[in-house]
């Protein structure tokens, strides 16, 4: 399945099981409604009228509670909603993981940073933040709603127990996850459930009030009545509750089996995730976690997680069958159970094998779109190199938040001197003091990057920015517009980093996606050209290369020859992220196309379409070949 694809197979299964939950829903409040005016007329003295279920049956009588009931599913469910909108942190800390401190020397912590690192890298998108979970069971989880929002959490036992490929195949099942949508399922499905639980809730609540204390006494037909009707609510709730556990259960355990093949798909080794599953089945502590809050988030968890009274509702597929699944010769036996390992020397992330990265030339469209949300077992380990091949000292800075920001502001900065020193005296004119000292450290190796250096490094940087304070991170931000302000000609390279860091720390604005290409003749036109003419190729060749593009998409285009604005490629992309999911696909191929009509993707080219793919929501690995 094609990142496209697993994208609106996501949407639509989020919208038929929001369809299915609403079912219930709309059964849960029937039924609650009629329980609860049953309650108001027994309460009103309806006993003693002869027909207390006509009473209740009365049309204004129950619509009134009715809305109520409503009222009271949407407010749980917003309040829950609300609880969780800053993403997978939220999830994390609910579940008591702590975010894994990136300067770690401890080797268990720096192996885990190193993979999630590589496997983001490869996938063209945002370092996620990272979460360690002291509990001793193997166990990991992705949530989020967006990639800017994503978290990966991981416990202790999963990073202490499993080999390096092991912990691959974990990370890249999780990645999986985050590249086919599921995260933002996974969350809409909690806060709906918690709207339908409060119903249960009430009910306990009334039950208990009038049961418990030192004066139970009899309080005639009222008493009754508010005891029937916390019972009442609790059946209706906790029923409407199991109901939706049910769906939800069911739309998990086949996601469960798309992730175990993506990781096979991403790392080419069925035997990462593979040995991870059986090592988890030989695990003692198993993947039991030992949070209160464990059963909520159940359907988030690379593995079962908590206890399951039923198969019809466990979120996930017996682990032979998963095992089986991806080892189909496996012989049933299990390993022994493998000891914590023993600590070693935390290995640099940048002190790998030194790259033989030559361009390849002449990519293809098709060849984009099929790799996007797909990295390969080739686009890990280039990921890996070209960690390797950028200097130490900025691959430490990325991981530092006075020095991240030194960084990102070194890379924003234009290469025109009179901008540049312009910049530099806005930078001490606002920055902090301790982040100039990091710029100046860092100017020499900064100078030495090659074109393909950059996005990596902004990519490792952002998780760090993103924990920036709140005074902090306005200081931030209002350098970074100040430095944009400042230059005399943004080329589109700059402008995308720019908008990827704004959107990295800042999340992109929820827009609705309901616009077609032929809707997007000025946006298209604008956005295409630019990617052709950051080739520096003959004029009439690219405008060639442009007409050929527009009649593949089916729709007639300008051809711009100046240089596009940064406030016009904004413009641009406001418009462009409204594509519907489905024409995606076919304008990063036309991108990739106007990128590599001179023949190749060079690496200025390719960072470009890669940040420009990734503020469209289409992860890229590297398209250099």
């Amino acid at each position: 399945m094609n990142f496209f694809e697993a994208q609106d197979q996501a949407r639509k299964l989020s919208g038929r099981l929001v369809a299915l939950l609403m079912l219930a829903v709309v059964a849960l409040i029937l039924v609650a409604s009629l329980v609860v005016a049953l309650a108001v007329v027994l309460l009103d003295g309806g006993l003693y009228a002869g027909q207390p279920l006509d009473r209740a049956l009365d049309p204004a009588l129950l619509g009134s509670v009715a809305l109520g009931v409503i009222l009271v599913v949407v407010l749980g469910s917003l309040t829950r909603h609300l609880q969780l909108r800053s993403g997978g942190s939220a999830v994390a800390e609910a579940l008591g993981g702590r975010p894994l401190n990136i300067d770690t020397r401890d080797h268990d912590e720096r192996q885990l940073l190193n993979v999630v690192e590589e496997m983001a890298i490869a996938s063209g998108m945002p370092v996620p933040e990272v979460y360690l979970l002291e509990d001793p069971g193997i166990n990991a989880f992705a949530a989020g709603y967006e990639y800017h929002d994503a978290a990966i959490g991981v416990t202790r036992g999963a990073i202490e127990t499993l080999g390096r490929d092991e912990l691959q195949g974990v990370i890249a099942h999780e990645f999986s996850h985050i590249l086919h949508g599921d995260m933002r399922l996974n969350l809409r499905l909690v806060a709906l459930l918690h709207g339908i639980l409060v119903i249960g809730f009430i009910g306990r609540l009334l039950l208990h009030s009038s049961v418990s204390g030192r004066r139970v006494r009899r309080r005639g037909n009222g008493h009754v009545a508010v005891l029937g009707l916390g019972a009442g609510l609790m059946v209706v709730g906790y029923s409407g509750t199991l109901c939706g556990n049910l769906i939800k259960a069911a739309v998990s355990r086949q996601r469960e089996f798309l992730a175990d093949a993506s990781a096979v798909q991403y790392t080419r080794n069925p035997h990462g995730i593979g040995e991870a599953l059986k090592r988890l089945a030989a695990h003692v502590p198993g993947s039991r976690l030992r949070t209160v809050r464990a059963q909520e988030f159940s359907h988030l968890y690379f593995a079962t997680g908590v206890r399951s009274l039923a198969r019809l509702t466990a979120t996930h597929p017996p682990l032979d069958a998963r095992i089986r699944r991806v080892l189909p010769d496996w012989d049933g036996r299990l390993p022994p159970p493998r000891a914590p390992r023993t600590p070693e020397p935390a290995a640099s992330p940048a002190g790998r094998a030194e790259t033989a990265g030559a361009v390849a030339a002449g990519v293809l469209g098709a060849a984009v779109v099929a790799s996007v949300g797909q990295p390969s077992a080739e686009d890990i380990a280039r990921a890996r190199k070209r960690l390797g091949e950028i200097d130490d000292a900025l691959v430490e800075a990325a991981h530092d938040p006075f020095a991240a920001r030194a960084l990102v502001y070194g890379i924003l900065m234009g290469i025109d001197p009179t901008s540049r020193e312009r910049q530099r005296q806005a930078l001490t004119d606002q920055a902090l003091p301790g982040v100039l000292v990091e710029l100046d450290r860092l100017s020499a190796p900064q100078g030495r990057l090659s074109p393909g250096q950059r996005l990596p490094l902004i990519e490792l940087s952002l998780p760090v920015l993103r924990q920036l304070s709140a005074a902090q991170a306005s200081r931030f931000r209002a350098c970074l517009r100040r430095l944009m302000a400042l230059e005399q000609q943004p080329g589109a390279l700059q402008w995308a980093m720019h908008r990827l860091v704004t959107q990295g720390i800042d999340g992109a604005r929820r827009a609705r996606r309901d616009r077609h290409l032929k809707d997007m003749t000025g946006p298209l036109s604008l956005m295409l050209s630019t990617l052709v003419l950051a080739a520096q190729g003959d004029e009439p060749d690219d405008r060639e290369a442009f007409d050929q593009v527009a009649r593949s998409l089916g729709v007639s285009l300008d051809f711009v020859v100046e240089p596009a604005s940064a406030t016009d490629l904004d413009w641009a992309m406001e418009r462009l992220v409204r594509l519907v999911e489905r024409e995606r696909a076919p304008l990063l191929a036309a991108m990739a196309c106007c990128a590599a009509h001179d023949g190749r993707v060079a690496p200025r080219e390719a960072e470009l379409l890669s940040a420009i793919a990734w503020t469209l929501g289409c992860p890229l690995p590297d398209p250099t070949r």
